[in-house]
């Protein structure tokens, strides 16, 4: 019986990877053909079922008319991303401390009210946050730019750096920061001295996430930019037209995903959550 569980499992995980891999190998595949393997059929194995061809990746870095300009895109993602997710993390990370231990209220407002009121933020659809947006950086000129695209985007990802500390300070024994104070740290020095380095895993996956919805956004990189400042996705969905260039559209979506995929394989070995075994005393 422990046999057949274990075969069916790899069996199941196997066909998950494959599953999910599957996808990546075909860009990958797609972005070393032309026109002809493209239109002639299905054909995965470069040598034996097509002739490869480079034209899709040297286009990408060609320096005349006839190259797609990614390296402008590519920099403009990674400078709001970066700049927006690491502001958000510190934000949402001293907001959740915050929430997680003491009490506040105004009125009827509590501490679950305001971590609602965060959350309600990723419910809402974008489209609803279009017009203000819109309007707000047009007042302050900052229509079609990068300074405009990070206020927008701290807007939208410090309420899951704010969501997901809080869970993870929620599950820190309290005890941690009254031990600090008794051996002499004030508050504010218990939370960067103890609680902070015992956080790491939390602020990584709070990263991470911050990370992966900067990096993937499309629809506010698309409706608050117009021709200065061009985002990875936007430049993406630019190549459909007429005849769209399927190698060039491969290649460029595989760029795009590598960052995130380096990132993921770097962090994911803080992202264990034992590092609070035997805090307490």
């Amino acid at each position: 019986m422990t046999r057949l569980y274990h075969i069916i499992k790899y069996v199941f995980l196997i066909t998950w990877s494959l599953f999910v891999v599957f996808p990546f190998l075909w860009a990958l595949s797609t972005s070393f053909k032309d026109a002809n393997a493209i239109t002639s059929g299905a054909r995965y194995l470069p040598w034996v079922e097509f002739k490869p061809s480079t034209i899709g990746w040297s286009s990408l870095f060609a320096g005349d008319s006839q190259g797609i300009n990614i390296i402008d895109p590519f920099i403009n993602s990674a400078q709001v991303t970066l700049i927006a997710a690491f502001i958000s993390l510190v934000l949402g990370t001293l907001a959740a401390y915050g929430l997680s231990r003491y009490k506040f209220r105004a009125g009827f407002v509590k501490n679950s009210d305001i971590t609602f009121f965060f959350i309600s933020q990723r419910v809402m659809p974008p489209i609803v946050l279009a017009i203000p947006f819109f309007l707000m950086l047009k007042e302050i000129n900052a229509l079609d730019s990068i300074l405009g695209l990070v206020i927008v985007y701290i807007a939208l990802l410090l309420p899951i750096a704010v969501w997901v500390m809080i869970d993870f300070f929620e599950s820190i024994p309290r005890e941690l920061d009254e031990m600090a104070m008794i051996d002499g740290c004030t508050p504010v020095g218990a939370f960067f001295r103890v609680i902070l380095p015992n956080s790491i895993a939390g602020l990584v996956v709070a990263g991470m996430f911050c990370l992966i919805f900067g990096w993937n956004d499309f629809f506010f990189a698309f409706i608050l930019t117009f021709t200065e400042t061009q985002l990875l996705p936007v430049a993406i969905v630019s190549l459909n037209s007429s005849v769209t260039p399927w190698w060039s559209l491969s290649a460029f979506a595989l760029i795009s995903v590598t960052p995130l995929a380096l990132v993921a394989i770097f962090v994911e070995r803080f992202m264990a959550r034992g590092t609070l075994a035997g805090a307490v005393r």
